[in-house]
Parts: C-alpha cells; sequence; structure tokens
C-alpha cells in the first residue's frame, strides 16, 4: 500500500509545489512507483511536469465530485515511474460544491483509496490555505510534509498549521504524523538563513529533515521548461538536495 504524504503549509512561497514536483521527479528516479495529486487550483504541479494546464478536461474536481474515479484522470509523465492526477482552476469551485456534502472532508480520501495499490509513494501539492481541499489532503494522508523558508518570518502561521494538523488528528485522521519539517531557500551566504535554521532545528529537534534545499538558480529556471531540476539539470544544487530528499525518506520509512 502506498504511503500518502501531503505537502503542506497554509504561507504562500514557501516552495510546497517546488518540494512536491521535485520530490515526486526524485522518488520515480529511484524507481518508486510515484502519484502526484495536484490539489492546488493554480495546477503549478501540472506545468512543473509538463502537463498543459489549460487542455486537461478531467481533473481531481472532477474525481472530487464522483463524475469520474481516479483511473480515468491519471496522466504519465515524461519520467516512467511518475503519474499524476491533474488540477485546473474548476477546481476552485470545488471548496463551494462541497461545503454541502456529506462527509466532504473524506472526498479525496475515497479517490485515491481504488488506486492506493498501485503506488509506493502518493504526493499531495497542497493549495496555500488551510481550508477544505487542504483538510481532504491532510485526511487522506499518512503523513505531512511541510516546507519551511529559512527567511525572517519563517515561523508565521507554524502554530495554525501545528493547531489544524493537532484537529484533523483527533476528529478526522488519527494515523496522521509529521513526516518532517524542509528548509527550503537556504542561501549559505547569508547569516539571516544560518540563525533561522539553527533556530528552527533547536525548536523542532528532529522533526527537521537533515538536508536542506538551496536558493537554486536551476531550481527557479526548471518549471519554465515544464521539467523537474533532475531533468532539467541533474548536476545542480537543487536536482541534489530533492534526490537527498527523496533518499531520506525512503531509507527512514514510516
Amino acid at each position: 500500500m502506498g504511503q500518502i504524504i501531503a505537502i503542506a503549509n497554509q504561507k504562500g512561497g514557501v516552495g510546497k509545489t517546488t518540494t512536491a514536483v521535485n520530490l515526486s521527479a526524485s522518488l520515480a528516479a529511484a524507481e518508486k512507483r510515484t502519484l502526484l495529486v495536484d490539489m492546488d487550483p493554480q495546477a503549478n504541479s501540472c506545468s512543473g511536469v509538463g502537463l498543459d494546464k489549460g487542455k486537461q478536461e478531467l481533473t481531481i474536481y472532477n474525481a472530487l465530485l464522483g463524475e469520474v474515479s481516479a483511473e480515468e484522470i491519471v496522466v504519465h509523465t515524461d519520467l516512467k515511474h511518475l503519474d499524476i492526477l491533474p488540477a485546473n482552476t474548476d477546481l476552485i469551485g470545488a471548496e463551494i460544491e462541497l461545503v454541502t456534502a456529506m462527509a466532504r472532508e473524506l472526498k479525496l480520501q475515497g479517490v485515491l483509496s481504488s488506486i492506493r495499490d498501485q503506488y509506493d509513494y502518493i504526493i499531495i501539492d497542497c493549495p496555500p490555505s488551510l481550508g477544505l481541499l487542504t483538510v481532504n489532503a491532510l485526511t487522506a494522508a499518512d503523513a505531512v510534509l511541510i516546507p519551511l523558508q529559512c527567511e525572517f518570518y519563517a515561523m508565521e502561521g507554524m502554530s495554525q498549521l501545528m493547531n489544524t494538523i493537532r484537529l484533523i488528528q483527533k476528529e478526522l485522521n488519527p494515523r496522521l504524523t509529521i513526516r518532517g519539517i524542509l528548509l527550503t531557500m537556504f542561501d549559505g551566504r547569508n547569516n539571516l538563513s544560518h540563525q533561522v535554521s539553527e533556530g528552527i532545528r533547536q525548536h523542532f529537534n528532529d522533526l527537521v529533515f537533515q538536508v536542506v534545499i538551496p536558493r537554486n538558480v536551476r531550481l527557479s529556471e526548471a518549471p519554465s521548461h515544464g521539467l523537474p531540476v533532475l531533468l532539467y539539470d541533474i548536476t545542480s544544487r537543487g536536482a541534489t538536495a530533492y534526490l537527498e530528499l527523496a533518499k531520506e525518506i525512503i531509507e527512514t520509512g514510516n
């Protein structure tokens, strides 16, 4: 049965989609059967693996509403072991349309249940909010990975996110664990990055991944080419970091 990991942080610009795309690609490169689930209406995970998000007629939105099965919307990518459940802007409407639905927080769990056994890892890219789409992702997940940027306001919103995780553990998904906090946008030339990194490690201890994701030009350029960074420039520091993250996740198991 595949391990489901939600990439979540209600703060925007922390590297959620970058992490979802490149972690998924790195797991696939390690020959792990991987499914990337785009739960963000911006659908940047789709474009990050080379899909034209404007041409996806059937998406996760249709599956959440029960119109199609997950099998009907799976798209294969250029990486042999990587598939994606695509999104588009229709997903904005799901927040509203699911409000009155029975067991609305369990919709994604139901969608993934039929294909979970086909994958080793299912990675969910969450939107930058703690709304119904993110709640669905956390309810479906076994674990949550939290990207946290090495900048001055790094801790902003973390207490709110942790409270949400605790509520979901209590009310909806008792098996949910924190897979780890991932430090992103680390600039080794900047004293502030080192200070923030040290502060976060002191505060969260073993919850913080050993690997740190650096600020890297290649990592920033790759999405504009519709490629994960390891297909764009496998020698870059960004590619190396995400390959190391995948290795850390595989080796530490559950």
